[in-house]
């Protein structure tokens, strides 16, 4: 039987009010996407840390019984640390090898956007029902941190089967740049979007701030 899931969100300034659930959240991206995917990205044996986990970057975890089981990273789209923009804006610009430089759709501008990375949850969760509940609690989250960036919507490169399961939790959620795929780890990938507004899971959306940590009873 499933324990209490709850969500959290937090930034650098406020991360220790939330104990070890920054720490957490960086070994469970190390398990998926350096032991699972193989990413030649940075990291050593028990956590990975990118360059875009700075000031300018927020995050929303799920935890079931206190234990960080999903999470993902936020940052306006437009924000800066140091040489570096957001993961696509630097894509864009060459900065990053193995994501097509022409990844943005032409046309379209990100300047009221804010990006989504490092989504992950855990392979140890008990069913799907706890999976999805887990998966709402952390976008969720990025909505309501999206909303208090100033963000109209929220964008995210990833698996496009993944707007299916956006979908089911009740957000409105688009295709907006071609497929690529990638040959670093077999996977096809793509822009989504969807606007910062929360799931109405009776039908639409509304603009409301969520409270966390909450039960997360969003499950189907």
């Amino acid at each position: 039987m499933a324990g209490n899931i709850t969500g959290a969100t937090f930034g650098f300034q406020d991360m220790h009010l939330h104990g070890s659930a920054f720490y957490d959240f960086l070994m469970l991206r190390k398990r998926f996407f350096v032991d699972t995917l193989a990413w030649n990205i940075p990291h050593n044996d028990a956590v990975e840390l990118d360059q875009y986990d700075t000031p300018v970057s927020s995050y929303s975890v799920a935890l079931l019984d206190g234990r960080v089981v999903a999470g993902a990273r936020i940052m306006r789209f437009t924000d800066r640390w140091g040489t570096h923009g957001c993961m696509l804006q630097d894509a864009a610009d060459g900065k990053l090898p193995g994501i097509p430089t022409d990844v943005l759709p032409q046309g379209r501008t990100f300047g009221e956007a804010s990006e989504c990375t490092r989504l992950v949850l855990s392979d140890t969760l008990p069913n799907s029902q706890v999976r999805e509940e887990a998966l709402a609690l952390v976008v969720r989250g990025l909505v309501e941190l999206a909303i208090g960036h100033g963000s109209h919507e929220l964008v995210t490169l990833t698996v496009p089967a993944f707007r299916r399961s956006l979908r089911r939790l009740g957000y409105a959620v688009d295709q907006i740049s071609a497929q690529y795929h990638s040959p670093l780890d077999g996977r096809t990938y793509a822009i989504l979007r969807m606007p910062a507004r929360h799931a109405d899971r009776q039908g639409g959306d509304r603009e409301i701030a969520a409270l966390f940590p909450l039960p997360g009873r969003l499950g189907l």
